[in-house]
């Protein structure tokens, strides 16, 4: 596997994760060479990151928050093509927490168990009313840090 700056020690890494979702890939977000569209693991992380946050319980429509969860950056790193049908578990965990946001890690895997995508990127809570970042209280962030 090639160095990825966010990953030190990759089987540590890999075994940190609790939480995954299956992905079935639709013809859709295929491409006319027949293999994921390099746009698509983003969709698939957002998937997993609102099923992971909810899970957790740090999303809700049904909640009036005062701050919303709004992605600050997404990097994703690409190991392995994907196709039309192949069915992908797609893992997500909390890697640090800070005051007003949070680092998730992805990792995708296919029904042989190989590595296909990596990724992460940082979630800011922010004041839907005033866009400006609002700090995680200690219930959030114990949320995270516990899964």
């Amino acid at each position: 596997m090639k160095n990825i700056s966010y990953i030190e020690d990759y089987t540590k890494w890999k075994a940190d994760f609790k939480f995954c979702i299956p992905i079935n890939v639709r013809f859709s977000e295929t491409d006319m060479f027949g293999h994921v569209n390099n746009v698509s693991p983003f969709i698939y992380f957002e998937e997993a990151r609102i099923a992971y946050m909810k899970e957790i319980g740090l999303f809700s429509l049904d909640d009036q928050p005062e701050g919303i969860p709004v992605v600050a950056d997404l990097q994703c790193d690409y190991h392995r093509q994907m196709y039309f049908q192949n069915q992908l578990q797609l893992f997500v965990k909390t890697n640090t927490v800070g005051k007003t946001s949070f680092d998730i890690h992805y990792m995708a895997v296919n029904e042989k168990e190989e590595l296909c995508l990596t990724g992460r990127g940082r979630i800011v809570y922010v004041n839907p009313s005033t866009g400006k970042p609002v700090q995680l209280d200690d219930e959030m962030i114990q949320r995270l840090l516990d899964n």
